[in-house]
């Protein structure tokens, strides 16, 4: 039975020229739902051709966070309980989501204060104007469980700088708010108490009238990113050719930074990173986020379908919270040479556009 009482997890307002809309799930850093996909796509459509309407502001309940990800509990049930159908619907509604923010025809503004990882990145990753503030924690985790970054992120890790998008998707790592600018996950940077009256400013504010002009009233400079100094051994070992070779030459650097690195690629699912590395290195030759999308669709459905990683990664880390999954293969040395081509070639039974 459904609680009709329940507060509804997607609350979709105007206020002034603003068209409103915050996730409400903040118990579970507002863990996206196949009723949140729905419920936003809806407004997003609504607000189309809403003259009212003049710029559309994305952000989350509470200050844990604006969207931690996928219900990736939710995905487990259903992938064990042999629901694949439906895993396939959330999948295709979730990038259909992500590919309307990102063509919308009026600015959609995202405010990714604090924890926006996985599926958060799809919501904020695609907006016109993306903002991060001190409390702001950025990352693509999906290694972490088994899994590979989709929701578009290997189109924006394809795209920073260097060899960084290798080695935030291979490890999961976390992007402070001055990362998350200069590897072209965010735009600008508003400090936290600042966000109530930018969300004033944009509702209401008729000069300047555009909301990019606006943000600019209220951005600031946070502190720099330690990424430069990291960037020469990072690109030096993240552009070898295989996950194997990533390791060999971090190990060959010798430094504390480069053996951690290896340390934790170490304990993750060989087939994981082999497929990431592949992903991310393919939407880095796409056209534009639609066929990126499309790569990252295959291979999470070759993951549903065809591969347990996932299930054991989420079993081991969230479910039985044991920590200690039995990857398949163990070890990257037991991994084929092409361990990513399987995933990149996988013809889902349902088409994603």
């Amino acid at each position: 039975m459904i609680d009709s009482t329940a507060p509804a997890r997607v609350l979709a307002r105007t206020e002034g020229a603003l068209g409103r809309l915050t996730l409400n799930r903040p118990e579970a850093i507002n863990a996206l739902d196949l009723g949140m996909i729905r419920a936003m796509t809806a407004a997003l459509d609504a607000w189309r051709t809403d003259t009212d309407v003049q710029i559309v502001l994305i952000d989350g309940e509470g200050e844990r966070g604006m969207c931690a990800g996928g219900d990736v509990r939710a995905l487990h049930a259903q992938i064990v309980a042999g629901r694949a159908d439906e895993t396939a619907e959330f999948f295709r509604a979730e990038y259909a989501l992500n590919a309307m923010i990102a063509e919308y025809p009026k600015p959609v503004v995202a405010v990714a204060d604090g924890i926006t990882m996985g599926g958060g990145i799809g919501l904020a990753g695609h907006a016109a104007i993306r903002i991060v503030t001190e409390r702001s924690k950025l990352a693509m985790p999906e290694t972490r469980i088994g899994f590979t970054p989709d929701v578009g992120g290997t189109w924006l890790l394809g795209r920073a700088p260097g060899r960084f998008g290798e080695y935030f998707g291979l490890t999961g790592s976390t992007m402070n708010p001055a990362d998350a600018v200069l590897l072209g996950f965010a735009d600008h940077f508003v400090p936290s108490d600042r966000l109530d009256a930018l969300r004033e400013a944009l509702a209401y504010r008729a000069d300047p009238t555009g909301p990019a002009e606006i943000v600019l009233l209220f951005d600031e400079t946070p502190d720099p990113s330690t990424l430069p100094d990291a960037r020469r051994w990072i690109d030096e070992a993240f552009s070898a050719g295989t996950v194997v070779e990533i390791v060999s030459r971090l190990r060959a650097q010798g430094t504390a930074d480069a053996g951690a690195a290896a340390d934790l690629l170490e304990g993750l699912a060989p087939t994981g990173l082999a497929v990431t590395l592949d992903a991310v290195r393919e939407a880095r030759e796409s056209s534009g986020l639609r066929e990126a999308l499309e790569g990252e669709y295959r291979r999470v459905m070759w993951f549903v379908t065809q591969h347990p990683d996932l299930v054991e990664g989420i079993r081991a880390q969230l479910v039985d919270k044991d920590r200690n999954p039995r990857w398949d293969p163990p070890t990257l040395a037991e991994l084929a040479p092409d361990a990513g081509a399987d995933a990149r070639a996988y013809v889902p039974e349902h088409p994603l556009f």
